[in-house]
């Protein structure tokens, strides 16, 4: 399917993105567009991680498919930041943590669970990552919500731009304990499967179509942004949805199907590594340093998200814990998570 179909779009949506711009083609089919040729090179950053993570273990397989799949929602927050969409950013990483748990994580299991009864991953690592997303989310996130209700704006982003290095810099410090002090310490003894599979590109080649993939995403990301007031106005969407439902799912479409692949392979442990450790990024590092970035531009973006974010986002880590924390899934599990998301899918939708 993906030798077809995605190399389809891409053939067409390019050509069709710099040609609808020139020639100022209906922004609502603009924005399908976009859309679609984001999703097809998302879809190819996602294959050419892939091939990297064969050979460098499920860790750094999933700490590459993170980064390079929260790269495109890195591009497009950047370009909304600057046209001054900061209730969008604040939504699509809302989705993003949403997107990344509830509905990564619960097609992951849910297709891995169909194929096998029963599936296994590191329980240290789960442990691990409860705790930096208890942290992530719900420590940094809801405090400075809390706290601006008694501080004056300007207060407020001060507030959140130390937030935001503290951030940073224990997103770096977990890097430091999991690929380099404590590397290995906490594994199960089990021999991972990259020695079973070969990797379909080359080192090279899969780095050159990362390079060339983001730089086309950088440029249809920015005629992307210019279009989301026209479409909310013709679909009758909110900011809010567009930036937690579109925005995210389009953004994040390189690891929605790169999980959702080594599921299906029962490489769990890179899919749990994809669907939580790319939430841990957004939190950790993509959000902190869209606050610090948003100083350069006419409306700073404080790290203060609405009630309805905020909740969302603590009932999917509370949910998305109780669930992986043992170290075994099995589809029931994933459609209960697709089921949670559903739900305040809806509810953003109606807001």
């Amino acid at each position: 399917m993906f030798n077809r179909l995605f190399p389809m779009v891409l053939i067409a949506g390019l050509p069709l993105s710099v040609a609808g711009s020139l020639f100022h083609w209906p922004e609502a089919l603009m924005f399908m567009i976009y859309c679609a040729t984001i999703i097809a090179l998302a879809a190819y950053m996602g294959r050419a991680t892939e091939n990297l993570s064969i050979v460098s273990g499920p860790r750094i397989g999933g700490l590459l498919n993170a980064t390079f799949g929260n790269a495109v929602e890195l591009i497009i927050s950047i370009f909304a930041l600057k046209a001054g969409f900061v209730s969008i950013v604040l939504a699509s990483l809302t989705g993003a943590v949403l997107g990344n748990l509830l509905l990564v994580g619960g097609l992951a299991f849910l297709v891995g669970g169909f194929r096998f009864k029963r599936q296994r991953f590191d329980i240290h690592d789960a442990r691990f990552n409860a705790v930096l997303l208890m942290f992530g989310v719900v420590v940094a996130f809801v405090f400075p919500e809390i706290f601006s209700m008694y501080l004056t704006d300007q207060e407020a982003l001060t507030l959140s731009v130390w937030i935001a290095v503290i951030l940073i810099l224990l997103y770096f410090a977990a890097l430091l304990f999991r690929l380099v002090t404590h590397r290995g310490m906490y594994q199960s003894g089990k021999e991972e499967e990259k020695h079973e599979e070969t990797a379909e590109w080359s080192k090279r080649k899969s780095i050159m179509i990362l390079a060339l993939s983001t730089i086309a995403v950088a440029y249809i990301s920015e005629s992307l942004v210019h279009t989301f007031e026209s479409v909310g106005e013709t679909f009758g969407w909110s900011d809010v949805f567009i930036g937690v439902i579109i925005v995210a799912i389009v953004g994040n479409a390189a690891e929605h199907a790169s999980a959702i692949i080594m599921a299906y392979k029962n490489r769990m442990d890179v899919a749990v590594e994809i669907a939580i450790g790319s939430t841990l990024q957004i939190a950790m590092f993509v959000t902190p340093l869209l606050v610090l970035i948003s100083l350069f531009f006419p409306s700073p973006m404080p790290l203060v998200f609405t009630v309805p974010e905020l909740v969302t986002m603590v009932l999917a880590v509370l949910l998305t814990n109780t669930i992986a924390i043992d170290g075994d899934t099995n589809w029931f599990e994933g459609a209960m998570m697709l089921g949670a998301y559903l739900i305040m899918g809806v509810g953003f939708y109606l807001l």
